[in-house]
C-alpha cells in the first residue's frame, strides 16, 4: 500500500492536525515505512495464536480489604478549619441560578 500526500492530508484534517507543509514530506515517507512494516505481520501464521487483550499477563495488585474500625466522627472533625454539627464546613462551589 503506498501512502501520498493527500493520504497524509486527509488524516490529518479528520485528526484535526495543522502539519506544517515543509513536513508533509517526511510524514509521508515515515508513514510509508511504517505500513510497510505492518504489512509483514500479514505474513505470519497466527492460526494458533489466541486472541488477547493486553501483551502481557494481568493480575490485581491491590491487597484483600480488611474490615475495621472507621475513624471517630469528633476525632476526624477535631482538625476541621470549619465545622457545623457532625459536618466539614467549606466553601460553596455551585451557584444557584
Amino acid at each position: 500500500m503506498s501512502i501520498k500526500k493527500e493520504d497524509v492530508n486527509y488524516v490529518a484534517h479528520l485528526s484535526r492536525l495543522k502539519i506544517p507543509d515543509d513536513q508533509i514530506e517526511r510524514i509521508t515517507s515515515q508513514l510509508a515505512c511504517i505500513i510497510s512494516y505492518i504489512s509483514k505481520l500479514n505474513e505470519l501464521d497466527t492460526r494458533d495464536v489466541p486472541p488477547t487483550s493486553h501483551p502481557l499477563p494481568m493480575k490485581n495488585v491491590f491487597r484483600k480489604d480488611k474490615v475495621k474500625r472507621s475513624l471517630d466522627t469528633e476525632k476526624a472533625l477535631s482538625v476541621a478549619v470549619q465545622k457545623k454539627d457532625k459536618f466539614f464546613k467549606v466553601p460553596r462551589v455551585i451557584e444557584e441560578s
